[in-house]
């Protein structure tokens, strides 16, 4: 991604809606897991370090990512706490195989271009009973200028994803869309935006505090559905998986 977006990302991640309301989602979902104390968890494309200190309270954190910027950035807002190593998946990862309990690559898989290469050294640094807990962007027909900015690849459909995991030799225990709740209105924005061919995309910039409240609590009331089901649709895909 461009370096602005990192700044971007920096700026947001700590306040904005969607990634407040995300890691609520995240950090339910993997405390479900039965993670064994003191888990190893390694996040793969860590970006500005916004999930590391929420992840932090399952375990012993590594992280991994390319932009040395973003790595900065990271260890400063984090204080130094985490091993955040440079390297790229599939082929830079300056890990040793089977080596953790948990591998997430929170909207990651969409920036790379060999997906399914990527999920097979996913794969191969799971420890025994390992999991991978992946989130992706859902529905080729939402692309738009966001998508655009953020040099994504590709968006998935439900059966897209279940095959890429397959092919990848990781059984799904759990896939579900999420963000459904507030599906119509994210996709209304992006067809705005692909209609009106707009620069900017919309609803990255925080919104007034008692809205940004609002869509923060709603998008993370989620969690509760989640635990115990699948969404039917949603701009995004969730999947927690082991090695088959």
């Amino acid at each position: 991604m461009h370096p602005d977006v990192y700044l971007e990302m920096a700026h947001a991640e700590a306040n904005h809606w969607w990634f407040v309301g995300r890691r609520a989602i995240l950090a339910s979902l993997i405390s479900r897991l039965s993670l064994p104390d003191e888990a190893r968890i390694l996040e793969i494309g860590s970006g500005t370090g916004g999930n590391l200190a929420m992840l932090s309270a399952f375990g012993t954190i590594s992280a991994l990512e390319l932009d040395s910027g973003a790595r900065t950035i990271a260890a400063e807002k984090t204080g130094g706490r985490f091993d955040i190593r440079a390297g790229v998946c599939p082929g830079d990862i300056p890990f040793a195989p089977a080596n953790f309990d948990l591998v997430c690559l929170f909207d990651v898989l969409e920036h790379i271009e060999d997906d399914v290469a990527t999920l097979i050294a996913v794969r191969k640094l799971l420890a025994a009973g390992g999991r991978v807990f992946l989130t992706v962007p859902a529905y080729a027909w939402l692309r738009s200028t966001h998508d655009d900015r953020l040099d994504h690849k590709r968006r998935y459909s439900i059966a897209e994803l279940r095959e890429k995991l397959a092919a990848s030799g990781l059984r799904i225990e759990k896939i579900s869309y999420f963000n459904t709740l507030l599906f119509p209105l994210v996709a209304l924005g992006r067809l705005k935006d692909r209609l009106f061919k707009q620069s900017t995309a919309t609803g990255t910039a925080i919104p007034s505090a008692p809205v940004n409240r609002f869509l923060s609590a709603l998008f993370g009331t989620e969690r509760f559905f989640l635990g115990t089901r699948n969404l039917p649709y949603g701009v995004s895909l969730l999947a927690v998986c082991r090695v088959q």
